[in-house]
C-alpha cells in the first residue's frame, strides 16, 4: 500500500530534475517519472512563475521540445 506524504508529484519531480541544471525532453519525464504529458507539467510550472525555456529539436525528420529551468545549468546548480 502507498504511504502518504511519501510520493511526490510528477510536477515536482520535474521540477527538481530541472532545477539540477538538467533538460527534460517528454521521452526523458516518460522514462523517469511517468510522465505522458510533459508539456501540461511545464504550462503548469510556468504559471506558477518559473521561467522555462523550450528549444525545438529535430532528429530523424521528427521534431519535439527539450525544456530547461532558466537560470540554471549544471554548474550554476552544483553551487546553490
Amino acid at each position: 500500500m502507498l504511504e502518504p506524504g511519501r510520493y511526490s508529484s510528477q510536477g515536482e519531480n520535474i521540477l527538481a530534475h530541472l532545477m539540477r541544471g538538467d533538460t527534460i525532453t517528454p521521452l526523458d519525464a516518460l522514462e523517469q517519472y511517468g510522465c505522458f504529458r510533459l508539456a501540461a507539467i511545464i504550462y503548469n510550472l510556468r504559471a506558477t512563475g518559473h521561467k522555462i525555456i523550450t528549444k525545438k529539436i529535430t532528429r530523424r525528420g521528427k521534431t519535439f521540445a527539450s525544456y530547461k529551468l532558466e537560470g540554471f545549468s549544471k554548474t550554476t546548480a552544483d553551487t546553490q
